[in-house]
């Protein structure tokens, strides 16, 4: 180790006293000529005033020469999955915070730089005390094209929602959640439409399994099981004008549709009910879009449909799929590819 000299000790002790004082902080770079050097500290009792708020550089709003890349309109920017605790209410009018996420897009013209992305969610949080409805999403996205000076909006709402099952024999009761998801656009010339997604999961036991399985036993005294799978059917529905449906009743129509969805609490009386039941409905997955078809195709409230189901197999290493809708004109066209998404 080289020994200091007693002076170089003593310049060695008037730098280090210097670097730590905040007052004379030490530049260890290249400042701006005439300015200090900031200090790196948080001014937690510095309030902001109207003066010093509009004198703060906006540079979403900058100028259009501001542009980088192509200037041509943007079909959808925003925000996605932000979450915050929405209101709800029941078939039996009784208030349920949940907590949501919420996806907002609005279009953006050319010669605009971009969005001021906190507003969108201020809109959203000014309806916070609201009952959130479908219809609802109408304010919502008409606030929002005034507040970010827009054309188009786009807005998607998803929740878990709870509904009390009760099993099947037992008379135990478990809250079932399902996803469901409130859906509104709006246009240029503010035509709105609202879209109603809801998840329901069920299980389907292969008819040509349980007949084959019969077959063996009836045949060669053999015991089968045939098989069967958790599935699930994505139903979007468009609502008339005017008319509202809530979430209860559409799971009632795909639990009358369907009969055998999935238990949450069960004891061994309802075990064996539930295998009565796949045995009493089994089901392809042709039998299940069109059974969902005919239960909302019967429903007036109901403008236009699409249902998406699978049935991941347990007889084979892949999934069988369906969708179907109305075909109403300019409706839902049953463009679904997104399967992955329902596995569940």
């Amino acid at each position: 180790m080289l020994a200091m000299r007693p002076g170089k000790w003593k310049m060695w002790g008037s730098f280090l006293e210097m670097s730590q004082n905040k007052e004379n902080a030490v530049d260890f770079g290249k400042g701006a000529p005439g300015k200090e050097t900031p200090m790196h500290r948080y001014q937690e009792d510095f309030k902001v005033s109207g003066e010093y708020r509009s004198s703060l550089p906006d540079v979403q709003n900058a100028d259009k020469a501001e542009i980088r890349g192509a200037n041509v309109p943007i079909m959808q920017v925003g925000m996605h999955n932000f979450k915050m605790p929405l209101k709800f209410l029941t078939k039996a009018c009784d208030v349920r915070e949940l907590e949501v996420s919420v996806t907002s897009t609005v279009s953006l013209a050319a010669d605009c730089k971009g969005i001021n992305m906190s507003r969108i969610m201020r809109v959203f949080y000014s309806f916070a005390d609201r009952i959130f409805t479908p219809d609802l999403l109408r304010e919502v996205l008409l606030k929002m094209k005034a507040e970010l000076n827009t054309s188009r909006a786009k807005v998607m709402v998803t929740f878990n929602y709870p509904i009390i099952q009760t099993s099947l024999r037992s008379g135990n009761k478990a809250w079932q959640y399902y996803r469901c998801v409130y859906e509104g656009t709006i246009d240029d010339l503010d035509i709105f439409r609202k879209i109603v997604r809801f998840d329901f999961v069920y299980s389907s036991a292969c008819p040509c399994s349980a007949e084959l399985s019969e077959h063996a036993r009836n045949t060669r005294n053999v015991y089968c099981v045939p098989h069967s799978q958790r599935s699930k059917a994505r139903v979007s529905v468009e609502l008339e004008d005017g008319a509202n449906i809530s979430i209860e009743d559409i799971h009632q129509m795909c639990l009358d549709a369907l009969k055998t969805e999935t238990q949450t609490m069960v004891k061994r009386e309802d075990e064996q009910a539930f295998a009565e039941l796949n045995g009493a409905y089994a089901k392809f997955i042709e039998d299940a879009t069109r059974e969902l078809y005919a239960a909302f195709n019967s429903n007036p409230a109901i403008k236009d449909f699409e249902i998406a189901c699978i049935h991941l197999e347990s007889l084979h290493s892949h999934d069988a799929v369906g969708v179907i809708c109305k075909g109403r004109p300019g409706g839902f066209t049953a463009d679904f590819s997104d399967f992955k998404d329902l596995v569940c």
